[in-house]
């Protein structure tokens, strides 16, 4: 697999995560603050599509996981 596909899971699964603790209705519900950790997630998103750069890839990148898109 490479990088960007798991960059990819890896938001999403984040986003998904930080929703479910973050939304009062939720069964998982913690604290509203965890919606921040969803937009920060987004922002970096949106900075990566146009920077093309992205920590989370540098990171992945460094443990050996495949760069490519």
């Amino acid at each position: 697999m490479t990088s960007w596909r798991v960059v990819r899971i890896v938001a999403g699964a984040f986003i998904l995560l930080s929703l479910a603790l973050g939304i009062p209705g939720s069964p998982l519900f913690v604290s509203p603050w965890w919606l921040a950790f969803t937009a920060f997630v987004g922002l970096n998103l949106l900075q990566s599509g146009f920077t093309k750069w992205c920590l989370m890839e540098q990171i992945l990148r460094k443990a050996g996981v495949t760069p490519g898109a």
